[in-house]
């Protein structure tokens, strides 16, 4: 028997007056957030919700998230958390698609407000009987009118729960995929997938009940859910939360907080040595305390990895996962040589092949599909046997559809997506090889590669262009200096100059939309 609620309590039953969350001036112990994760345990089991059934659940990184996450755990059910940018067409499908029996949701803000899309997402999915508002605060919002509020649900259920057995192959978790090809899907992720990858993530780092984690990655997210907030609960340490990442906030609370892990996608780190705030702010308060830097998301840029070290002399542990494999598949370690570009080699009991197109293993260097197995891979997509089948061969085999290589000494290389490779007049172009290249361009601060249509070479290459504060660059002085520093079929006939470049929730830059109008 094992339930992924366990992280939390057995911290709290060793620990219960330790600092457990952090957000601006509230604290909560241990001991607080296992008591009222047990209030929403009780209040779902006095509604009949237990093991086996789907509860979801919208929310930004308050405290109240990991509260109802592990209720929902404890009642024996399983979670399913939501982006908070949903529309609510797009929630309705998600509670749908799961077979949702309650949803719990934030009620919003005037920027974001959360409660009325998912009020009208529940009204249109009749198969959830349970809508439970998150309140941001003391006021009446319209979200809750006839609406249980999360402490109405929770109000006179006990302080203590006896935790639903659940086996190590129940789903524990349902997280949806991006949905890059056709309607998004849910991977199951099962007791032992979450519990083994926070376990081995506190062993990748060396994390410790003295650190304190700064959680600014979204905890819907497999990356923030499982690397620190799952991981950090299991060691007892303090997690920090930042509901919205924003570079001051982010550089003020590891001062105020003493924060040693940060763990972080690309573009954050980006952010962070880019704003103007960040420019101006004192690196070395932070630098004193923060231990571990961690990147995963996608590809790290090794420009931004060697400018973020150089500042503050912590260095980032690059790494590779994919919600399906909960996430962490292969990692950098800190006790080991690094190499700047890798996504590391693969961690404790998973393997990881490179595949040709023929099903070949490729040699050291040559291109092919990652392909992962192991603990950490889903029991599969949520109703749907065909893409489950199809994503995981006979031989527990785990299709990722990323293109990368394998070096001499077993450090792995992310060449790009399946889905992002430009083929231009028959020639394969990797884009995260020539936005590597483009980044070292004094005048250039971010930028995405990506194929355009082309008449006869099938597709072109562009390049979408954040210039540095200052530059100056045009269109063609980039391109003749793309032209003298990479081959011919493969540097960019196309530059477009952008003040942004549009990102997923979780800042991951969104190369399918890089073409429609802004």
């Amino acid at each position: 028997m094992l339930n992924l609620a366990v992280l939390l309590e057995d911290t709290a039953r060793e620990h219960p007056d330790r600092d457990a969350l952090v957000l601006d001036g509230t604290r909560l112990t241990y001991a607080q957030v296992d008591e009222a994760a047990a209030r929403v345990a009780a209040g779902l089991a006095a509604r009949g919700i237990g093991r086996g059934d789907r509860v979801a659940l919208s929310c930004p990184n308050l405290p109240s998230f990991p509260i109802v996450y592990f209720g929902i755990l404890k009642a024996g059910a399983t979670v399913v958390p939501l982006n908070v940018l949903l529309t609510d067409r797009e929630i309705t499908y998600h509670l749908q698609d799961s077979g949702a029996k309650a949803y719990f949701c934030f009620e919003g803000t005037d920027q974001l407000p959360m409660g009325k899309a998912g009020r009208a997402a529940f009204d249109a999915a009749p198969g959830c009987a349970h809508f439970v508002v998150i309140e941001a605060g003391p006021h009446e919002g319209s979200a809750r009118e006839a609406a249980l509020t999360l402490a109405e649900f929770t109000a006179g259920a006990p302080a203590g729960f006896d935790t639903v057995p659940t086996q190590e192959t129940d789903t524990a978790v349902v997280l949806y995929t991006s949905g890059t090809t056709g309607s998004p899907k849910g991977a199951e992720l099962t007791h032992s997938n979450m519990v083994q990858n926070a376990l081995l993530s506190n062993r990748l780092f060396g994390t410790s009940p003295d650190d304190v984690h700064l959680v600014a990655l979204p905890l819907f997210h497999s990356f923030g859910q499982t690397v620190q907030l799952n991981a950090g609960f299991a060691s007892g340490a303090t997690v920090v939360l930042l509901p919205r990442f924003e570079p001051g906030a982010a550089l003020s609370a590891m001062e105020r907080e003493k924060v040693t892990f940060f763990a972080g996608v690309p573009t954050m780190y980006w952010a962070l040595l880019t704003h103007q705030t960040a420019k101006s702010f004192d690196p070395t308060g932070i630098a004193r305390n923060l231990r571990i830097s961690v990147s995963g998301g996608s590809a790290l840029p090794v420009e931004v990895l060697k400018s973020f070290e150089e500042r503050l002399g912590v260095p980032i542990l690059e790494g590779y996962g994919l919600s399906e494999t909960s996430p962490v598949a292969t990692f950098n370690r800190r006790d080991q040589p690094r190499k700047p570009g890798s996504i590391g080699r693969p961690v404790w009991g998973v393997e990881v092949r490179i595949v040709r197109d023929d099903g070949s293993d490729a040699e050291p260097g040559q291109p092919g599909e990652i392909r992962i197995r192991g603990h950490n891979v889903m029991k599969g997509y949520l109703n749907r046997p065909e893409a489950t089948a199809e994503a995981i061969d006979r031989h527990g085999w785990f299709r990722t559809g990323d293109i990368g290589r394998r070096d001499g000494d077993g450090f792995l290389f992310i060449m790009d997506r399946t889905t992002d490779l430009i083929i231009r007049g028959g020639f394969n172009v990797y884009p995260r090889e020539l936005e590597e290249m483009l980044l070292t361009h004094p005048q250039v601060s971010l930028v995405a590669v990506a194929g355009v249509p082309h008449p006869s070479h099938g597709e072109e290459v562009k390049a979408y262009v954040i210039r540095a504060p200052g530059a100056t660059v045009t269109e063609e002085e980039l391109i003749r200096w793309c032209k003298e520093n990479m081959a011919a079929y493969k540097y960019p006939r196309i530059i477009e100059f952008r003040e942004t470049l549009p990102m997923t929730a979780t800042g991951k830059i969104l190369k399918r939309e890089l073409s429609a109008p802004h």
